[in-house]
């Protein structure tokens, strides 16, 4: 979600100072599909 990554950057960037490293975000093929899923379906109702 959103929320979620939004978070994780937030994290990553309160320990870049301590510990440098790249950014990495990661979401299973599984999760990417349901969130495509979901929107799919939030657009196809969309009344347009």
């Amino acid at each position: 979600s959103v929320k979620e990554l939004v978070d994780d950057v937030n994290a990553w960037t309160k320990a870049w100072n301590i510990d440098p490293k790249p950014y990495k975000w990661v979401k299973s093929a599984e999760a990417i599909f349901e969130s495509i899923a979901s929107y799919c379906q939030r657009i196809s109702n969309s009344g347009h």
